[in-house]
């Protein structure tokens, strides 16, 4: 692929406004590019239980996490039916979701979205996932104009970010050294536009926000944490013991290099390596139910080094029993202690630190105790179970004055 920076500014403005103008002549031959839809009537809209709450998590599905919330909130509510979407893209991960949709019906199946629209008309309450649009070039396009549609239609909807779409660069770098936006690789300006335009459409909403890491309530101040959710059985698989004098197991899995700061730890994992401290699995291009296994053959699972906070693959190793190493930065660490009471146990180590942090690791005789906190945490904070309930109080069903004064009056007493 082509690096934006390497373009010259002419060029890079004129993809700009292509991709901001979906609707225009050149936006739909662009579509079109992303695939014919399937035979018309073929893909399948939503279909929610009978029950009194209906929620429907569109379009993205990132992670499997559309899925996670949802099961999540139907366990927490037994009067809750929930259901995901999620765009099928070619070469992802293959996450399940409720409804998968090809990418060229998405975009370019006029039918499939009319007639998932009106199933999500059906819903009492939609949580559009990244600020994308949920009925792909339905209202030309517009996440804004998808989303009035909704509540004209009286369903409720909120707003949940993911990452990238809201953080926001210059913020970022500010705060972060390591950042991964000073990388050469990564296209700022675009970056920096679409984030500000994805805050600026949540906050002048009005309507409940909430985010998927800690970190980004520094771009969306009056959001609501909803954490990452990992099926702690699918990821309780037995582990394969290290044999004694062996060198350490360390993985890791740099789905966005740039982003996992993959180039700057290679160099140290190398020497280690080489030395035979360490041995080396570099997990790439692994389908999602292949990751348990690969994980359970870990003592140490490397996460991010450049973004200063942890996400799904984090909570995925520690689930699996393995010791996760990266870099949390102190805002992400004090707002899980306040919200949780509990410390985030993701061992502290940058570019430079992590090879003497590897080597006292490998020459632990006992790791179990700090495989345990790691169980613990994930356990208490990414089941699942906090996150309906961040989605229940601050969104689908809020505490009344009443029920409030009844809480307050049980937590006294």
């Amino acid at each position: 692929m082509v690096n934006r920076n390497d373009l010259p500014r002419v060029v890079n403005a004129a993809i700009d406004a292509i991709a901001d103008a979906p609707m225009s002549a050149i936006g739909r031959i662009a579509a079109r590019r992303l695939g014919r839809p399937a035979p018309r009537g073929s893909v399948a809209a939503t279909r929610f239980d009978d029950r009194p709450r209906r929620v429907l998590i569109a379009p993205v599905n990132y992670s499997g996490q559309g899925t996670a919330w949802a099961r999540a909130l139907e366990r927490a509510d037994p009067d809750l039916s929930a259901r995901n979407m999620a765009i099928d893209v070619p070469g992802g991960f293959s996450f399940d979701a409720d409804l998968v949709v090809p990418v060229g019906s998405y975009h370019n199946d006029a039918d499939w979205q009319e007639r998932q629209f009106e199933a999500a008309s059906r819903a009492t309450h939609v949580l559009i996932e990244a600020e994308e649009p949920p009925f792909g070039r339905l209202l030309g396009r517009s996440v804004g104009a998808q989303a009035r549609a909704l509540m004209n239609r009286g369903v409720n909807v909120a707003y949940l970010a993911h990452g990238t779409d809201v953080r926001l660069p210059s913020r970022h770098m500010a705060a972060n050294s390591s950042s991964y936006y000073a990388d050469p690789s990564i296209y700022v300006p675009r970056a920096e536009a679409l984030a500000a335009r994805n805050i600026a459409l949540v906050e002048d909403s009005g309507r409940p926000a909430f985010v998927s890491t800690p970190d980004l309530l520094l771009d969306l101040p009056g959001a609501t944490w909803c954490p990452v959710v990992v099926d702690l059985r699918r990821w309780a698989v037995d582990r394969v013991p290290r044999a004694q004098g062996t060198p350490l197991r360390v993985a890791h899995a740099p789905s966005v290099a740039a982003a996992k700061g993959t180039a700057l730890i290679m160099p140290a994992l190398e020497r280690l390596e080489a030395e035979g401290v360490i041995r080396l699995d570099l997990i790439s291009g692994v389908p999602s139910a292949e990751m348990p296994p690969a994980f359970a053959a870990a003592d140490v699972v490397l996460d991010q080094f450049r973004a200063g906070s942890y996400g799904v693959a984090a909570c995925e190793a520690m689930a699996a029993g393995c010791i996760v190493v990266g870099s949390v930065s102190q805002q992400v660490r004090e707002e899980v202690r306040a919200q949780t009471g509990l410390e985030v146990p993701i061992l502290e180590a940058s570019p430079d630190t992590l090879e003497r942090m590897l080597r006292d690791l490998a020459a632990d005789p006992d790791l179990d105790a700090r495989r345990a906190d790691m169980t613990e945490f994930v356990g208490d904070v990414h089941d699942g179970r906090r996150s309906a309930r961040a989605l229940l109080e601050h969104w689908i069903a809020p505490a009344t004055p009443h029920d409030r004064k009844d809480r307050s009056r049980a937590t006294r007493s």
